[in-house]
């Protein structure tokens, strides 16, 4: 019932619903929230690393109970730069990290072309349409 609604609803807008409905159902739309929703999870891991064991450290050495709890106060206004400075070693491990991965990636696909390139070369060449046509007419000459 619901695929009829669906059909019959996409009759009468002219097709949207079922062009929506094809963009849904395309393997890279998945792929895509795949991705999404397995880098949200990896972004809390790299955020507990960041914020439960490097800064706790550097804030050992910078004087603080935690590197976030750092700021400075001006006027009535609290500026807390040890999130700020967080926030951005964080981004740097995450792009880092998704440096290695794509950089992994790459030297992946370069294997597997090499090797392809190399598969393609130990096949025997093919012969030429002279070569053909020599091989014909010595053929048609021994009958």
């Amino acid at each position: 019932m619901a695929n009829e609604l669906l059909k019959n609803g996409t009759e009468k807008v002219g097709g949207f619903l079922g062009e929506f409905r094809e963009f849904i159902q395309n393997g890279n739309v998945m792929d895509m929230a795949v991705g999404v929703i397995v880098g949200a999870a990896f972004k809390s891991i790299i955020d507990s690393v960041v914020n439960d064991l490097l800064m706790p450290v550097v804030g050992i050495f910078a004087g603080a109970d935690s590197f976030s709890s750092l700021s400075l106060t001006v006027g009535g206004a609290v500026i807390t730069y040890g999130n700020f400075i967080a926030a951005v070693v964080n981004f740097l491990i995450l792009s880092f990290i998704l440096f290695l991965i794509v950089k992994a990636m790459n030297k992946m696909k370069s294997l597997q072309k090499k090797k392809e390139e190399k598969a393609e070369e130990e096949k025997p060449a093919e012969p030429t349409k002279e070569e053909v046509l020599l091989t014909e007419i010595r053929d048609l000459l021994k009958n």
